[in-house]
């Protein structure tokens, strides 16, 4: 049998990459599950512990579902260590907008490893705060719930947070979702 390689840049020498005990490499599960499109939202909260106010934090995210109708609840997957997920798990309330096709720079930007600082950022996103969460809700989003986590569950190298929503705003827009797919930001129906 042999190992899975992993691609380098041109000149670049492969690296062999083990497969999980279950027989499947990482890049074989990134493969397949970028097959997956989803939607993107951007998840936000207010660290009190940032400076003498607070500060506004944010992070895209493409793992983000309904769970349940009653009661209303809600899940995001964050990477475990992550600042958000450290965020998350001492700052119960949180929201998390529905970006539109429009939105596309802005969920790359929350999305960026090494990006500027969220304070920053927030300074050049139109956004209000949740009157239950204290959150930025993104103007111009398809829609925004404000939550309270539930539950935190260790999976793998990320953490489950299932949040019950305390109150929904949508916004009248024309545009429709941004969705994940292939690696890259879309609208629907673009290949």
């Amino acid at each position: 049998m042999s190992l899975p390689t992993r691609t380098g840049q041109p000149g670049e020498a492969t690296v062999p990459r083990p497969a999980h005990p279950e027989g499947v490499t990482e890049d074989e599960f990134r493969a397949a599950m970028a097959r997956l499109a989803a939607g993107v939202v951007l998840v936000t909260a207010h660290d009190p512990e940032d400076g003498p106010n607070g500060a506004a934090a944010g992070m895209t995210a493409t793992a983000f579902l309904s769970v349940s109708l009653d009661p209303p609840l809600v899940l995001v997957s964050v990477r475990t260590g992550s600042r958000m997920d450290e965020l998350l798990e001492r700052q119960p309330l949180w929201a998390a907008s529905l970006l539109t096709e429009e939105q596309r720079t802005l969920a790359g930007r929350f999305a960026m490893k090494g990006r500027l600082s969220d304070r920053l950022l927030f300074q050049e996103v139109p956004h209000r705060l949740g009157e239950v969460s204290g959150a930025p809700l993104v103007e111009g989003a398809l829609a925004a719930v404000e939550c309270r986590t539930e539950q935190r569950v260790a999976a793998g190298d990320h953490t489950l947070v299932v949040a019950r929503v305390l109150a929904t705003s949508l916004q009248a827009t024309t545009g429709g979702p941004l969705t994940y797919y292939l690696g890259a930001y879309r609208r629907l129906g673009e290949r």
